[in-house]
């Protein structure tokens, strides 16, 4: 048996005034037939009192409980970075943004979070620019990652900084989400000198002169510490592979012990290499008994409140993704398996992720089920097949009957 995850983030959504969802709207022939082959419903993947991040979301996905395993974002992203964490370290996402807005840090709002999805070779100039002023705290370290992630590690601290997604706070006055609680001072002065350093870069006065957003600001937020994950050979008796193009996913495999898959041109965007993902992940399952593929865009283009880019993002992924996967595994003749779902919704009403319970498909070869006409957050309630938790899901596709 083989297993294929096939993770469309943030793609769920609220209806519209008329009663429709990107999901509804989308043209989407191939999920559609899938759907009607498969169980379909509803799980809640974010336990009740966490944060729906991606974090969480995913993690549950990939069938590992957050109330046991999850100790924060930026450590996960800092694995696929490569960082090698003490015991006592605690690390911080730290975003590249836009702020609008002039005079004192406090008056100004969150214009960009993501810096008009900046480029990594400009990202990585600008964080080193930053290093190079001796703007980072003492005891941190500033590592450069992809596009407008990146992360800073405090050696021997400790946790309680209260901190806001900048995704959180998309079109709002940044001043009463700043950072608070421990090293607030730190880390406030950072993020201010910060935006000194980066309005005398020329990578932003080229931006500036090309349309773009600058990058006016570092956003610390994602606090952590060291994960502990038990492998994910050892928990469930598999091989396992990811492929994404974000380090928090990317770190998510790694610290369960599956292999990482980078893919030429991924980007996170709508404008990432679809089809190259998918080719890896049929490459990847010939010697691999589980495939775990996440594309970002959905939920981009739901933080950007883009409809025309979700709809786009999510056809892109039926006609580039699941149909090649779907018709090459059908045609290998192997029973297969297929689990297609977003981690969490990202309405575009609100700009940022809900904990809301997600419609997922779970396809089986080797069965022959009746399921739903079309696939959206509507029709699949009509199912009643409902998991209170992504773990219980995750179990759910493994089981074989």
């Amino acid at each position: 048996m083989k297993y294929i995850v096939i993770l469309g983030d943030g793609w769920a959504d609220y209806p519209d005034e008329n009663g429709q969802t990107p999901l509804s709207l989308a043209n989407k022939p191939n999920i559609d037939k899938i759907a009607q082959m498969s169980a379909c419903g509803l799980t809640k993947t974010v336990p009740d009192g966490m944060k729906p991040g991606s974090d969480v979301a995913n993690m549950a996905v990939m069938g590992y409980d957050p109330a046991k395993y999850y100790t924060g974002r930026s450590p996960l992203e800092a694995a696929s970075m490569g960082i090698d964490l003490g015991a006592d370290d605690v690390t911080y996402r730290c975003n590249l943004v836009t702020l609008g807005g002039d005079g004192q840090y406090s008056s100004l709002y969150m214009k960009d979070y993501s810096a008009g999805e900046i480029d990594t070779p400009s990202a990585e100039k600008l964080i080193a620019e930053i290093n190079a002023a001796g703007i980072v705290p003492e005891g941190c370290e500033l590592y450069a990652g992809v596009s407008y992630r990146h992360c800073l590690v405090r050696r021997g601290g400790k946790t309680g900084a209260v901190l806001t997604p900048p995704h959180d706070i998309s079109g709002k006055p940044v001043e009463t989400y700043l950072p608070d609680g421990l090293y607030a001072d730190e880390l406030l002065t950072f993020q201010q000198r910060s935006r000194d350093v980066l309005s005398k870069s020329d990578i932003n006065a080229h931006r500036i002169a090309e349309g773009k957003n600058p990058a006016t600001s570092c956003w610390l937020w994602g606090e952590g510490t060291r994960p502990s994950f038990t492998s994910f050979e050892k928990l469930y008796g598999l091989k396992g592979a990811v492929i994404s193009a974000v380090d928090l996913v990317k770190g998510l495999g790694i610290v369960a012990g599956m292999d990482s898959i980078d893919v030429e041109g991924a980007c996170g965007t709508i404008n990432t290499n679809f089809a190259g993902k998918a080719a890896a992940a049929l490459e990847a399952i010939k010697t691999h008994d589980y495939v775990y593929i996440h594309m970002e865009a959905p939920d981009e283009c739901g933080h950007q409140g883009d409809k025309e880019g979700k709809i786009r993002s999510i056809e892109l992924i039926d006609s580039l993704v699941v149909r090649p996967i779907f018709e090459e595994m059908t045609r290998r003749g192997e029973r297969f398996k297929l689990l297609i779902t977003p981690d969490h919704p990202t309405p575009l009403a609100l700009r940022t992720h809900v904990s809301d319970p997600v419609p997922f498909i779970m396809y089986d070869s080797g069965k022959t089920v009746h399921g739903i006409e079309t696939y959206n957050e509507g029709l699949v309630r009509t199912t009643r097949l409902y998991y209170p938790s992504g773990v219980d899901m995750f179990t759910a596709f493994l089981k074989e009957d």
